[in-house]
């Protein structure tokens, strides 16, 4: 075999949700392909996991990742003004040379803190698709699409969106979803052509939907019709469908959502940041809608470190309910695995540590204060543990950061890049005076 991870304390994720004692995992192609207490043979890599936690890797279902690059330029403001005052002007100088640089610098963060695969939304996303490969984690990638009514925009956008599917669609560990960006930029063409490419090439959409009340609201004033009902009166909505936040949604919306088997994408470190509300997560599981994690961008969250929202996610519904059982610990742990894989349509490959699964795997150190005593695993995972906790990252049965030492990615170099080309982005923006370390 080509890897055995062995006797450590593994948290499967699987069907019957194991937690299995000194356990070992064995790995062969890329593959997992016994896991137990008495796994047999001898490998060409060994790790040991004693004093380890043993997980899938995590699944971030929704960035924007070369959105590093914009962390912190703007804080403390709502999202329309995010958006139109500081996002957008600086995002008007983008070059491809800026997204591959905030890709790498969040490859490297994700690798850090136990993520292994996300789903991303943004610009030039062949250079994202560079520093995927180059990482060695995995990605599920979106050219996101915005037209504002403009018909020719939306030719060319569903055109480059078809383009990458082409480019990439045979890519181990990069696969291409569509991404319109949300039905308030996105026009009815263009959402419906969406639909249709999707249909052709059986992938995913990534879309925000239903994130702000003012979404709601002028969505009620353009169609008579809430985001949901707009585009399920469209034919948009399906099982391939991720909606990224979904915090506004009605009665009648979930009822729509849970029919037609929309997966939702919740963040919700970020939807506290700019106040956009609390999705009604709890709702959405008792209708048996999945229910995956994601972080948002990094200059709306401002971190890429799944820990972090599982923590939130887990008090953040507890005090909305008033209810200190809801939404317990080892769901959100779901929502940060198997779900996010389920999200993705990717559950038969990924999300949870079973025999014929692609072997993305990370450990934990539990000799780390936060983590001392150990007495209940997955509880620790969300309530207690860090992203500086994991220790060792695999990722398609290849080694990418082992005892903290990465080995795809040279740290420094990415640091230094990723400042160069952040104070050329904001200098071209004529917003240099936002950097203070460069």
């Amino acid at each position: 075999m080509e890897l055995l991870v062995k006797n450590g304390l593994v948290v499967t994720m699987d069907g019957e949700r194991r937690v299995l004692r000194n356990a070992s995992i064995a790995v062969d192609g890329g593959r997992i392909v016994e896991i137990g207490r008495e796994v047999k043979g001898k490998a060409d890599v060994v790790i040991d996991a004693g004093r380890k936690i043993v997980l899938p890797g995590l699944i971030n279902a929704h960035t924007h990742l070369p959105m590093t690059l914009f962390r912190g330029v703007a804080d403390d403001v709502p999202l329309d003004r995010w958006l139109r005052e500081e996002i957008w002007p600086v995002e008007a100088k983008l070059e491809g040379r800026h997204i591959y640089a905030g890709a790498l610098l969040g490859c490297l963060e994700m690798i850090r803190s136990g993520t292994t695969c996300f789903n991303d939304m943004y610009f030039f996303m062949d250079e994202v698709a560079r520093a995927v490969e180059e990482s060695g984690i995995r990605g599920v990638l979106s050219h996101a699409m915005l037209d504002l009514g403009d018909g020719e925009k939306a030719r060319r956008f569903l055109r480059e969106g078809e383009e990458l599917m082409r480019r990439h669609r045979q890519d181990g560990r990069v696969r291409i979803f569509l991404g319109p960006h949300a039905p308030y930029t996105c026009s009815e063409e263009l959402l419906i052509k969406t639909k249709e490419l999707s249909d052709k090439y059986k992938t995913g959409v990534h879309i925000h939907v239903a994130e702000t009340k003012a979404e709601v609201e002028d969505s009620v004033k353009a169609h008579g019709k809430s985001p949901f009902e707009y585009l399920d009166s469209i034919g948009f909505l399906g099982p391939r469908v991720v909606a990224a936040h979904s915090v506004w949604a009605s009665d009648q919306e979930v009822e729509i959502m849970a029919e037609r088997g929309v997966k939702v994408a919740h963040n919700p470190v970020c939807n506290m940041k700019i106040a956009s509300g609390v999705a009604r997560v709890p709702d959405y599981l008792e209708r048996g809608i999945t229910v995956a994690l994601g972080t948002d961008g990094p200059a709306s969250n401002n971190s890429l470190e799944l820990f972090d929202d599982m923590k939130i996610c887990a008090l953040v519904h507890k005090l909305r309910s008033m209810d200190a059982s809801a939404v317990p610990a080892e769901k959100v742990l779901e929502f940060a695995t198997i779900n996010g894989a389920k999200a993705l349509g990717m559950e038969a490959e990924i999300g949870s540590l079973e025999a014929g699964k692609r072997a993305d795997i990370i450990l934990l150190d539990i000799d780390r204060p936060n983590l001392v005593p150990l007495t209940n695993p997955v509880s620790h995972v969300v309530y207690a543990a860090r992203g500086c906790d994991v220790s060792t990252v695999i990722v398609d049965g290849r080694v990418v950061m082992e005892d903290r030492q990465l080995r795809t990615l040279d740290q420094g170099q990415v640091l230094a890049f990723a400042r160069e080309e952040a104070r050329d982005l904001f200098t071209k923006a004529g917003r240099e005076d936002r950097l203070f370390d460069l």
